[in-house]
Order: C-alpha cells, then sequence, then structure tokens
C-alpha cells in the first residue's frame, strides 16, 4: 500500500480508431490528479488489469452491446485493486475489489458498481481469470447455451485460450467428450497432458476438416467458437443433429480491414436440425456469485487447473500487452500487473 496519498494518476487514452491491429499510434498516455471520492465512491489502486479480445471491438465507433469506447476517453478495462481511500462504508481502506477500473493506475468508482475478492482465496490475476470474466463466459457459456449432456463431443476453438481453457475442462467436468482447436504444439500438448482434453488439433500445422472427422467420427454435438472465420465454417460442417453452436467471439476477425466474415455453412445448421446462439456474459450479472462458487470449488478440488498469464509492467506495457492476445502468444488468462 503506498506509504503517502497518491496525487497523479498515469491512463492509457483512446487515441484513435485502429485499423487492423491496435500500433503505438492507437494510444496516448496522460496524467491527472488522483481525486478524493465523494459520498458512495471509492477510490482503487490499481494492481492488475484483464486483457480481453473483446477490447479490440471496443475500440470500433460502431452498433454493439455496449457503446464503444470515445476517443481521448480511459481505455475500458477490467481491473482488480486495493482501495486506499472510501466514501462507501461498504468498502474500508485496504480491502480488495474488483470492477471496471479502465487502464489506469487509480480509478475512483461508485461502491455500487464494486464486487469484494478474496486474495487468501485466490491470487489477484485469478479474480480476472478463472473467478473473473473468463470464468464467467466459459461456466454460463457452455452450460446455459450450449447445454452439454454426458457423453456428447464438444469443441472449443481458442481452446488454450483464458476462456477456451476453461470450456473444455468444465465439459469434461460434466462428462463430455473435448477436443480443442489451437496454435501450436505446445498449446495442444498442455490441452492434453495438464488440462484432460481427449484431443487437441492444431490449426497451424494440421488439416482441421480431416482432424475433426478423425476425432469426432459421429459429428460434434456443441461448438463453443472463440474464432469465428474460416474455422467456424469447418466445424458447421461437422455438426452432429440437433448441435448447439455458442458464438462467444470471433479472434480472426477482430483486426480484419474489411467486412466481417460471416459463415458460409450457416445451412448446415438447417440440415443438422442444430442451432447456433450468440450471448453475452454480462446478461448473467446477476448469477456471477452462483458460477463463482462452484469454479471455486473445482479448482479446490483439481477438478479444473486455471492458468495466468502475467504480464509485468506499468500502464506504459499495456500497448505491446494486448498485442499478445492477436499474436497469439499468450497461454490461459492474459493479466497486465500494475503493482503488487
Amino acid at each position: 500500500m503506498p506509504t503517502t496519498a497518491p496525487t497523479t494518476n498515469r491512463q492509457i487514452r483512446l487515441a484513435a480508431r485502429p485499423v487492423g491491429v491496435p500500433d503505438d499510434s492507437s494510444w496516448r498516455l496522460t496524467e491527472e490528479p488522483v481525486a478524493a471520492p465523494g459520498v458512495g465512491e471509492v477510490l482503487v489502486e490499481v494492481l492488475c488489469l484483464s486483457l480481453d479480445p473483446a477490447m479490440r471491438g471496443w475500440m470500433n465507433d460502431v452498433r454493439s452491446y455496449i457503446p464503444p469506447v470515445r476517443i481521448d476517453e480511459v481505455m475500458r478495462a477490467a481491473g482488480v485493486g486495493r482501495v486506499i481511500a472510501s466514501g462507501d462504508p461498504r468498502f474500508a481502506e485496504g480491502a480488495y475489489v474488483s470492477g471496471a477500473t479502465g487502464v489506469q493506475e487509480y480509478a475512483l468508482l461508485r461502491g455500487d458498481d464494486l464486487l469484494p475478492v478474496d486474495l487468501d482465496l485466490a491470487p489477484a490475476a485469478r479474480w480476472l481469470g478463472a473467478l473473473g470474466m473468463s470464468g464467467m463466459t466459459a461456466y454460463f457459456g457452455l452450460l446455459d447455451v450450449g447445454v452439454p449432456k454426458e457423453g456428447d463431443t464438444v469443441v472449443v476453438s481458442g481452446a488454450a485460450g483464458a476462456t477456451g481453457s476453461l470450456v473444455g475442462q468444465i465439459a469434461k467436468i460434466k462428462g463430455c467428450r473435448v477436443i480443442g482447436i489451437a496454435g501450436g504444439a505446445e498449446k495442444c500438448r498442455w490441452l492434453v497432458e495438464e488440462l484432460g482434453f481427449d484431443a487437441a488439433v492444431d490449426y497451424k500445422s494440421e488439416y482441421l476438416k480431416s482432424a475433426l472427422r478423425e476425432h469426432a467420427p459421429k459429428g460434434v454435438d456443441v461448438y463453443f467458437d472463440n474464432v469465428g472465420g474460416e474455422m467456424l465454417d469447418t466445424v458447421l460442417a461437422r455438426l452432429a443433429r440437433g448441435a448447439r453452436v455458442v458464438i462467444c467471439g470471433a479472434i480472426s476477425q477482430y483486426n480484419a480491414t474489411g467486412e466481417v466474415r460471416g459463415p458460409a455453412n450457416y445451412l448446415q445448421l438447417l440440415v443438422a436440425r442444430a442451432r447456433m446462439e450468440g450471448f453475452v456474459v454480462f446478461d448473467y450479472a446477476n448469477r456471477y456469485r452462483e458460477a463463482a462458487k462452484e469454479l471455486a470449488t473445482w479448482i479446490a478440488d483439481g477438478s479444473l487447473v486455471a492458468r495466468e498469464d502475467v504480464v509485468d509492467g506499468g500502464v506504459d506495457a499495456f500497448p505491446a500487452a494486448l498485442r499478445k492476445l492477436f499474436d497469439g502468444e499468450n497461454t490461459g488468462k492474459l493479466v497486465l500487473r500494475l503493482a503488487d
């Protein structure tokens, strides 16, 4: 905890809407005085930030499930931090919380927008991963939207990422056969040898269509899609009757400079009497505690392995750290640590 009250807050603001992968010109580093909390407000020292593929979509000035980040606005991000001053009796100084802190060193937030976190139960980064939005996304996307049944074949794209790695493990807990799609031999080994996936397909070196015929000879019952594009089309061609396709994200399309590619094989939904459904995790906010409790139980008993890829650095490190997502460098949940 700071020995003296902070006076300056450093922030990353959106300087320009990127075309393709965001580069350093997309951002502006600014400073402003640290404000004191008013009634109902809490001043939080940000310890770590969640880096998510969804951030790329938030930078575009298009209609979506959440308003875009405005030019010159502090970049939107979820974070975990320490309360250093409070105008809300629910949050004492020294308490740890999570919320939409933004990419900055100190965040002034309403107490109503914060959740307490217990760092004795799990480290700060895990409250952004398996016990945070990644965990909530995997839990509700698979169980409520995908509705897996024991014995189903579940395929997950982006399987070595923060959400995909959890989806596959939850499917295994529910008695499914799980096939992960990831990039690189090391990631595929991790999925099978450490996380217990039944098979993993390296899309960089294997022909996905034939690999799916081998690993899912009776078809795919649930497809949890984080990638979109050509990969979605390939899996649609292998759907079993009554399959469920869960649209979580489309990282292959986020940096496209032309129009987003839609599914060409959508008629397979008709042939297989299948359904494809998108979801937004924020719609399940009133059930987060339910999911966190079960996820924490699975982690405690060893059924679920949580992995964080933590990048150290101040807010200055944010632009380069974010690019790791789109370069496919990270395994597990990508987190930027600002302070201890």
